[in-house]
């Protein structure tokens, strides 16, 4: 097994969303600074007063507990994108097995890749480790450098060589066994590591030993899986009232890229999801999203996310957002490609993004209809993905055919087109519609050829038993 550890060490302030420089407060004291607070020399347990000399401008709050575990839950929902294994390690670390996964993503370097992607585009920071033992990749992560390089690959021969140099600190015992530890001289793992367990556990009790023999894989880690929802139904509060639709698509980002990740642990797709925009005072909005196939790619999702925000006006302003899929239809993952031959490059896509940027009602679907009549044998139809194909008439079928058939002159009864026309086939007489003469063409006796003309091109003509006349026009 191979274990990624992933350690959001400031998702108490990311989860508020203020600019920077901002802390996480918890009773007076800072919890969690960022990036920029951070760098201006504020730490953790400062008071507030203290940390505004450092920073004039700085940003404080209480911390929104609740809100972070709903974070990390959407967090570990998001992971189900790369891994069904998720399990909920701290208030802010998730457990992820890969192992499994590699060959699906083409290795581990391409696997984090997207990983590192995913959550740098929803807006965390983030530190990770790697190691066979899920307790070994924590306390990796915990000493990792945030937003560093993809961790080393650490096996079963190099574990204990990887965690040796790691502080005491990882842990995260009580603080009273911490200053035990220092006052023995005990700083680094290595220095734990070469006491006697026996020792260890008159000393300090079995917890302490029995963490290391959990970390270096001696006895086995048991991690409760984190349980993906059956419905998805989730909701975001926004820090302040947004009043420009395009503003939301990064609160929203964070929505769909849970919404991936539960569709991908479910084996599922959609066709339509729709995100709810709450306001103050008003009626909540409703802003629905339509895909042409069922679909969880995520650059879908957002694609269309993007496409519908940029051109969507706010009755009122925003303070708050809900995504839900209501319903998710069975989409098993494709086969793999075989001797270097890819499939075609798919439509769907580009029917969604004109859908997005048209409106529904300008994007249809074509779909085939049993009936010779060439005017009557295609209907459109509102849902491009309903489009389907009927049998194959039996002669040739032009990929252009006039909206209305187009007389054509005659020279001692042959067709003419910017000339006298060739014919290169025989007569295929379509005789049709005698029941709808109301409603349809009605009753149609024609025989059509297909023509070469002068110029090279490439006709398809119909002769009715009077004239002669031009329906269509081959690529």
């Amino acid at each position: 097994m191979l274990w990624l550890a992933l350690r959001f060490p400031r998702l108490a302030v990311e989860t508020l969303s203020l600019p920077p420089p901002a802390v996480a407060l918890h009773r007076g004291r800072v919890a969690v600074a960022d990036e920029a607070a951070t760098v201006a020399g504020v730490r953790s347990g400062m008071r507030l007063a203290g940390a505004l000399g450092l920073v004039p401008g700085l940003i404080g709050r209480e911390r929104d507990l609740a809100g972070e575990t709903d974070a990390l839950h959407r967090l570990a929902c998001a992971a189900g994108e790369f891994t069904p294994q998720v399990s909920i390690a701290s208030p802010d670390e998730l457990l992820l097995e890969i192992g499994g996964c590699l060959r699906l993503f083409g290795g581990l370097p391409p696997l984090l890749a997207r990983i590192a992607a995913s959550y740098a585009e929803q807006g965390f920071a983030r530190q990770w480790g790697l190691a066979p033992t899920p307790l070994a990749a924590q306390w990796l992560a915990r000493c990792a450098p945030v937003d560093g390089p993809p961790p080393a690959l650490v096996d079963d021969a190099k574990l204990r060589a990887a965690v040796a140099p790691l502080p005491v600190g990882v842990l995260a015992v009580p603080e009273r066994t911490a200053g035990r530890l220092t006052t023995l001289g005990v700083w680094r793992l290595a220095d734990l590591m070469v006491l006697p367990r026996a020792g260890l556990a008159h000393r300090f009790g079995p917890e302490l030993p029995g963490l290391l023999a959990r970390a270096l894989g001696e006895v086995p880690d048991l991690r409760p899986p984190f349980v993906f929802p059956e419905h998805f139904r989730d909701g975001l509060e926004l820090p302040a009232r947004v009043e420009d639709a395009a503003r939301l698509l990064f609160a929203a980002s964070r929505l769909l890229a849970a919404l991936a990740g539960w569709l991908a642990v479910r084996c599922a797709g959609i066709q339509s999801c729709h995100l709810m925009l709450f306001h103050e005072g008003r009626p909540p909005s409703r802003v629905e999203l339509g895909f042409a196939s069922p679909t969880r790619d995520p650059e879908r999702l957002q694609r269309v996310l993007r496409e519908r925000l940029d051109r969507l006006e706010l009755v009122a302003p925003v303070v708050s957002l809900g995504l839900e899929a209501p319903e998710p239809h069975a989409l098993p993952g494709t086969n793999a490609v075989l001797f270097g031959h890819g499939g075609t490059t798919r439509l769907a896509p580009v029917v969604e993004r004109l859908r997005a940027r048209l409106g529904p009602e300008a994007v249809h679907g074509l779909t085939a209809v049993a009936d010779h009549r060439p005017e009557q044998a295609s209907r459109p139809v509102a849902e491009p993905a309903a489009a389907r194909s009927s049998e194959a008439p039996s002669g040739p079928r032009p990929l252009w055919l006039l909206p209305e058939p187009r007389p054509l002159a005659e020279e001692n009864g042959a067709p003419c087109h910017e000339g006298r026309l060739r014919l290169l086939t025989r007569a295929e007489r379509i005789e049709s519609g005698w029941w709808d003469g109301g409603e349809g063409l009605g009753d149609v006796q024609r025989d059509y050829f297909v023509a070469l003309s002068p110029q090279g091109e490439w006709l398809w003509i119909f002769r009715d038993g009077q004239s002669w006349w031009l329906h269509g026009l081959f690529a």
